[in-house]
């Protein structure tokens, strides 16, 4: 009898319009952007809070926790890392009490870190990741209307590359590079000692959610420092980051990616000025600058930021390449799969796959000639391991090794700057799904002009709030002709997988 009642749950789940629910979302949050362009704050607090009562906000908000996070199966302190069928929709009841929400103790879990301290990541249960999704929905677009250009870390629409466009831009002949200078920055512990009242006094909401959101920081609050820090691990902490620092772009020309910063520096400005003013800024909202890290060079002597090293070479030009630390950490993980003596070849270039073309697709707006870039010497050194099976023969080894090391092209600071202050609430989703399609290469770029940037299986424009997904139409993922791919939203192919599309 009981399992009858979860297989209907399970029906009902997938038999949920999912495609109305987010046209519905993105209705009140594309409103809510408007309104506060408008300054129309009593409007904006009455659609947020219609966004947290609304059955599509807590639907979604539960499907993004229980289904498509990454960390979907990490348990908080209450054990729980799955939620069945029915789970999920008692939760998404439950969520009609978020105007009062009381949130549980965090998870605790120390990670090393490269310099030899350790950082906490403290991760809550799934209710409560639920409702910081909910509520993210609803602050989101709300700051997405005032925060500044030049910050591009945990923003929809933004990304890495954005950042590595602007220095670019800013650094190459054109821009004179060669006589600027680059103050780099770093925030000491910035998200273990943000004040929890400078945040609160610059969230844009209505009372009920900052109560809740005051509950949210405290729960996860370090004895030694109880007005201090966001906990690292939930769903709405970066967001929460950005809203503390949003402003600090406009004491001096920068590139903000949520605590990393570098600022662009002419002959004629005054770094300790600068620097001075930073000071100020930071120490307002309790946090301060980490010294070690913090240095003044020439734009010809280079530096690393966002796991790039970026340099102004002698003839003015510019160059961009993965960074010395970057590279290191990728190798590493290379050469563990490939001398583990656990699995065969098969195994290891299944494994490779994937982390190979991460990191190339990271960089693939960089400089990447020559062998050290290229992997000659990790294909060379993962050859000789392959063929070192007796199963395997100099063909079959050679073919394994492509298929570790997949080819991805490359375009040296080919990608396309987001233009100015668009943001993909603001409602143009044509600019959005065509600029969508530019950040995608070769295969899935031709898919996506072919279905006109939209769904192929719900028929909604694909955005950049979403990753896209190839589906081949006959189930032979060995078949790569264009005529048997369509381009799908990740959730969208989660469902043709689950042997149920989505309703319409």
């Amino acid at each position: 009898m009981v399992r009858h009642k979860i297989k209907d749950f399970s029906e009902l789940w997938k038999s949920i319009p999912w495609k109305k629910l987010r046209k519905n979302l993105f209705r009140l949050q594309r409103r809510l952007f408007k309104a506060i362009q408008a300054e129309d704050t009593r409007r904006a607090r009455n659609l947020q809070k219609l966004i947290l009562k609304s059955k599509a906000a807590r639907l979604l908000a539960v499907r993004q926790i229980s289904q498509l996070n990454a960390g979907k199966k990490t348990a908080g302190v209450d054990g729980i890392k799955f939620l069945n069928f029915k789970q999920r929709f008692a939760l998404a009841e439950k969520l009609l009490e978020a105007h009062d929400w009381k949130h549980s103790k965090l998870r605790e879990i120390p990670i090393p870190k490269k310099d030899g301290t350790t950082r906490t990541l403290k991760v809550p249960t799934m209710a409560d990741r639920a409702w910081q999704c909910l509520v993210k929905y609803a602050l989101e677009p709300a700051h997405e209307a005032v925060f500044h250009e030049r910050s591009y870390g945990f923003r929809p629409g933004r990304s890495a590359h954005d950042a590595q466009k602007f220095l670019f831009s800013n650094l190459n002949r054109q821009g004179r590079g060669y006589r600027k200078r680059i103050l780099e920055l770093d925030i000491e512990k910035c998200f273990d000692r943000i004040n929890h009242t400078s945040i609160m006094d610059k969230v844009i909401a209505p009372k009920s959610i900052k109560l809740g959101l005051w509950r949210c920081l405290k729960s996860g609050v370090n004895p030694e420092f109880p007005e201090q820090g966001t906990p690292q691990g939930g769903v709405v902490s970066p967001l929460l980051a950005n809203i503390a620092l949003d402003g600090i772009e406009n004491i001096h020309k920068s590139v903000r990616y949520a605590d990393d910063m570098v600022l662009i520096l002419k002959p004629e400005d005054d770094e300790s000025k600068i620097l001075k003013d930073i000071k100020e800024f930071l120490a307002e909202r309790g946090l301060k600058v980490k010294e070690s890290k913090t240095k003044l060079v020439k734009s010809t002597e280079g530096f690393d930021f966002l796991g790039w090293h970026f340099k102004v070479k002698s003839n003015g030009s510019f160059r961009c390449v993965p960074s010395e630390d970057n590279y290191k950490a990728f190798r590493k993980k290379v050469k563990d799969i490939v001398n583990c003596s656990n699995y065969g070849a098969k195994v290891k270039a299944y494994k490779l796959a994937p982390l190979v073309r991460g990191w190339r697709n990271y960089h693939r707006y960089c400089y990447m000639d020559g062998s050290r870039f290229s992997l000659w010497r990790l294909n060379n050194r993962t050859f000789k391991v392959f063929n070192k099976e007796k199963k395997l023969s100099r063909h079959t080894a050679t073919e394994l090794v492509k298929k570790a090391f997949p080819a991805i092209p490359y375009k040296e600071n080919r990608h396309v700057l987001v233009k100015g202050v668009k943001s993909p609430y603001d409602g143009d989703l044509v600019y959005w799904s065509q600029r969508n399609s530019k950040l995608y290469e070769g295969t899935t770029s031709k898919c996506l002009k072919k279905q006109h940037h939209s769904c192929g299986c719900c028929g909604l424009k694909l955005t950049s709030e979403e990753r896209v997904h190839l589906h081949h139409i006959d189930g032979n993922h060995n078949n790569w002709k264009l005529k048997n791919l369509i381009a799908v939203h990740e959730s969208c192919h989660d469902y043709i997988h689950m042997g149920k599309t989505e309703k319409v």
